[in-house]
């Protein structure tokens, strides 16, 4: 089949034990060994992949008797950072890092007028240019992209901790997030069109349209209309009331107002196929080119550390920051912050002598505070941005004013390596216990919950006594400002009850999740690890519209199968990886 698979392709196909050994791991915790991974030179080589995928399992079907591993499917795959393990499939695996990872137009048209105002609900919108936009292929490295984009004083802010490592179509797929989301809003807020192709082998180009232009030829774009149109309430109580979610396919933000109204206009109502697409994993089409739109980057910055000895207040607190507008508002737990003094030397490897000399400084407030046992249940981080230096130190002075009747440890960082004192320990907590504690290693399985802010200080000491009933370390870090918590525990996953406490684990949180309103995921979306829990998040119909929602765009299920439909917790129990190389987190 090899052989059959490179007549029809330009790229590579590579069915060698090192490559399909890599190709069976990404960031989660389980192991899939795949038959070939295909490393595609252009959108012609996936569509025709596509069609022969489609031809092979036809004759396989038309033979009779057939194994079910006869039959074909494709899982898109690009920096494999994917903590879910929406990256690793039984079959192929078709990775665009190789080839399809450059530059395609910068700056790039926009051929749709109606995805300049559509930047989403609630997202500030004042540094967004509708004048700059970038077009790339799925292969290419954030890293990459944002060196580009910076030349000209423009980022995408959606970005992920994993920036240094993950790439732009793993962003389309998982409808990535970080820390400037808060402000800023997630990766389906600025993909102003692509190119995807779907499971017949034909490409489309998938943009903003007005529902007016639905035609009956745009067989997906009708069948989508009539689906959420026949079920529109129960799709729209669906909809999880948190600032940020990835769980499910997104059938609520199909259909939006435009900002095309106006006197003599009335209301035109967006229809955007791309608000389905992004978060899908891959699940309903192949993205081939992706067009974002870019905001512009603020020249300055200020950190605000805010120390908590007590949770009561959280939601309080909080909701007063949020009303000054900052660009981020992230958190960490006392574990996490303890976890830095204890493994400090790890933080000097890099800094250089005089580096180091001024980190180690820079760390004498927290020393004193822990040796005086007045160490913080929790560490708040407020970001203020703008262009203006005076603005963004007035922000940061007008917060501690503000907050001063909460009668909390407020500083104000001097300096850009100060303030990164404050990032390193928010962002290498993981990578410290990955390193320091033997034989165990990080289990992203309830990593990615959220609820509203409001509900933090009940909710948070429920889940540490969740968490607490099991023999694991882990620590909890994540984005104040939307209540999206990650959690990534330790564990020894040569022990045999390891699937058993997984499962277990899993029920109780996303029991304590829900009983809050709040989603099983808000980043780092479904996967082989939550699709089994979708049913118990949206309830049996919502559940079946989802079912409906595949069938119509991959009626065949070739397209990265078992993740958002299909799953099963027995598959997660059979498929734990014992041995894994190093993830990369993406918190």
């Amino acid at each position: 089949m090899k052989d059959d698979i490179q007549k029809i392709i330009k790229g590579e196909v590579d069915d060698g034990d090192e490559t399909l050994k890599k190709y069976s791991h990404d960031a989660s915790i389980f192991e899939i060994r795949p038959k070939f991974v295909i490393f595609p030179k252009d959108s012609e080589d996936v569509q025709n992949l596509v069609k022969f995928v489609n031809k092979n399992n036809e004759e396989v079907k038309n033979k009779g008797l057939h194994e079910k591993g006869d039959l074909l499917s494709i899982t898109c795959r690009c920096a494999g950072t994917d903590m879910s393990g929406g990256a690793i499939g039984e079959s192929i695996i078709l990775d665009f890092t190789k080839y399809m990872n450059k530059l395609v137009a910068f700056p790039a048209k926009n051929s749709s007028p109606f995805a300049l105002g559509d930047i989403g609900q609630g997202v500030d919108n004042s540094n967004f240019s509708p004048e700059l936009y970038i077009t790339v292929q799925p292969g290419m490295f954030y890293r990459d992209f944002e060196k580009i984009t910076l030349e000209k004083g423009f980022i995408l802010p959606c970005y992920t901790a994993s920036k240094s490592l993950n790439a732009m179509g793993g962003m389309f797929g998982n409808n990535s997030a970080g820390e400037r989301t808060l402000k800023y809003g997630k990766t389906e807020d600025y993909v102003v069109e692509a190119k995807v192709v779907f499971a017949d082998g034909t490409e489309k180009i998938i943009k903003p349209i007005s529902i007016n232009n639905i035609s009956k030829e745009d067989e997906y774009s009708k069948k989508v209309y009539d689906l959420i149109k026949n079920n529109e309430e129960e799709i729209n109580l669906a909809k999880p009331k948190v600032h940020k979610n990835s769980a499910g396919y997104y059938l609520w933000n199909v259909i939006s107002p435009s900002h095309l109204q106006g006197e003599g206009r009335g209301e035109v109502l967006n229809f955007n196929l791309n608000k389905l697409l992004v978060g899908s994993q891959g699940t309903l089409g192949i993205a081939t080119e992706i067009t974002f739109k870019l905001v512009k980057n603020p020249k300055y910055s200020k950190l605000v550390a805010i120390f908590m000895t007590d949770l009561e207040p959280l939601g309080r607190l909080v909701d007063e920051i949020l009303l000054l507008n900052p660009e981020t508002l992230e958190t960490y737990d006392d574990k996490t912050m303890k976890l830095a003094v204890r493994f400090f030397p790890d933080f000097l490897k890099t800094k250089g002598f005089f580096g180091m000399i001024k980190f180690m400084w820079s760390f004498l407030p927290e020393l004193r505070m822990m040796i005086a046992g007045g160490f913080p249940k929790m560490i708040l981080l407020a970001e203020f941005a703008g262009d203006n230096e005076e603005e963004v130190n007035f922000q940061c002075l007008k917060l501690k004013e503000k907050i001063k009747h909460f009668n909390l440890k407020v500083h104000i960082t001097k300096s850009s390596l100060e303030a990164e004192k404050y990032w390193s320990i928010r962002r290498e907590s993981f990578n410290l216990l990955r390193k320091h504690v033997a034989n165990k290693r990080t289990a992203p399985f309830i990593d990615d919950i959220i609820v509203r802010p409001e509900f933090l200080p009940k909710f948070i000491p429920e889940l540490n006594k969740i968490l607490g009933n099991y023999d694991i370390t882990y620590t909890i870090a994540g984005h104040a400002g939307d209540g999206n918590f990650h959690i990534i525990p330790l564990m020894d996953f040569t022990l045999p009850d390891t699937a058993k406490i997984i499962l277990e684990l899993s029920d109780k949180v996303y029991d304590l999740v829900l009983r809050y309103h709040g989603s099983i995921t808000a980043e780092h979306n479904d996967g082989i690890i939550r699709t089994p829990y979708l049913e118990k998040m949206y309830g049996e119909r919502i559940y079946d519209l989802f079912k409906q929602t595949k069938n119509i765009f991959d009626p065949k299920n070739i397209f990265n199968p078992g993740k958002k439909i299909g799953g099963s917790k027995e598959y997660i129990a059979t498929h734990l990886a014992i041995e894994h190389p190093k993830p990369h987190h993406g918190v």
